[in-house]
């Protein structure tokens, strides 16, 4: 392990500057929006200020505040925050993002966590903070080879916590990163004390209890609805991704607009861009992807969970039987699970709390309402 600092050298914000300077802009069909992609108005905005406002040594310079690391581990060189609690006992944590996301989601939770005290919580309840980057993705990429699947990625985790001395830790996770914290306690159920997740993919058969309500109806309707609209990304990502990366990794925009849909669909509607996710925030977790050149490596853990798919083979063994599971609903995520139906897959899920506001990415949107949820779920699991 050695530690790790951000420096990007100038002539790369240079080349992009130039990239930005220099844009072909498609022709906006009339009297369309968001339904058929990021509209061409939006982004030239958005654009103008990442050229004139944004301040990418300044974001290096807050990133570079937390202690960050690397370290080999299963031939990929892992990057990860690693912040120690001031109190004693304090839990080790491992947080886990997914995609479009990266350790930017959760700078606003890691002090709170690490340090209660000192942001006027129980200091009782503290976090030894261990936030990774997935292999592919931003500092932890690219890499050059494949396999890289849900369950390697756990068992990385798993290898970096013992190389960390951690015998027995906790993990939070969304998205993906809510797969690979369930997997490592599939893998290792000894070692963890809970798992904590804000996204839960269920099984989406309406007609299996008829007890469901109109509104758990909706949300598995909503569900079953996702493949055939909003999934466009999962089907390139997870058949083509390398044909994908050439336009992302070569267009600066093209980044930007990949992934600030996703942001745009996925956040609460009632707090639009750029309020539910501030835009120097949204920019740096762009940047991650566009400095690192990693648009392609990323979209290969969905690739890889399609081949398993497309051989018949899950991408996950059965959910672990033996560890305690939270489950945080916030409610403009874009799939919703339902309690019945994530209780019969996941029996060990102990705590289920469904928010008024957030959405998919909520250590971002509503980052004291996670913060609460993590202390209490944990707060006697020590």
């Amino acid at each position: 392990m050695e530690p790790f600092r951000i420096e990007i050298p100038q002539e790369s914000l240079d080349d992009l500057a130039a990239r930005l300077a220099g844009v072909r802009w498609p022709v906006q069909p009339v009297g369309t929006g968001w339904e058929r992609g990021v509209p061409v108005g939006y982004l030239r905005d958005l654009v103008g200020y990442w050229r004139s406002g944004y301040d990418w040594r300044a974001a290096e310079a807050r990133l570079n505040k937390f202690p960050q690391f690397v370290a080999e581990v299963d031939g990929a060189r892992v990057h990860f925050l690693h912040v120690r609690s001031p109190e004693p006992g304090a839990v080790p944590l491992v947080v886990t993002h997914g995609w479009p996301g990266s350790f930017v989601e959760f700078l606003e939770v890691v002090g709170p966590l690490a340090d209660p005290r000192g942001f006027g919580g129980d200091p009782g309840v503290a976090f030894d903070v261990v936030v990774p980057t997935i292999p592919g993705f931003g500092f932890s990429g690219p890499v050059s080879g494949t396999g890289w699947t849900l369950p390697r990625v756990a068992g990385v985790w798993a290898e970096l916590m013992r190389r960390l001395g951690y015998d027995r830790y906790a993990l939070h996770g969304g998205d993906f990163g809510s797969l690979i914290s369930l997997e490592v306690a599939r893998q290792h159920p000894a070692r963890v004390l809970g798992v904590h997740v804000n996204f839960l993919v269920t099984g989406v058969d309406t007609a299996a209890d008829p007890d469901l309500s109109d509104a758990e109806r909706g949300r598995l309707a909503t569900m079953a609805r996702f493949h055939t609209d909003p999934a466009g990304y999962v089907k390139v990502q997870a058949t083509r991704p390398h044909t994908l990366a050439f336009g992302l990794t070569d267009s600066p925009v093209g980044q930007l607009a990949w992934i600030v849909e996703k942001f745009r669909e996925w956040t609460d509607p009632t707090s639009a861009l750029p309020d539910a996710v501030d835009r120097d925030t949204l920019l740096t977790n762009v940047m991650l992807y566009w400095l690192t050149g990693t648009a392609g490596s990323s979209a290969a853990l969905y690739y890889e969970i399609g081949a398993q798919l497309r051989a018949g083979a899950p991408p996950v063994a059965p959910w672990p039987t033996e560890v305690p599971v939270a489950v945080a609903v916030f409610p403009h995520d874009f799939l919703l699970p339902v309690r019945r139906q994530a209780m019969a897959e996941l029996p060990t899920i102990t705590r289920w709390t469904e928010f008024a506001h957030g959405g998919h990415f909520p250590a971002l949107e509503q980052p004291e309402l996670l913060v609460t949820d993590l202390r209490a779920f944990f707060a006697d699991r020590r």
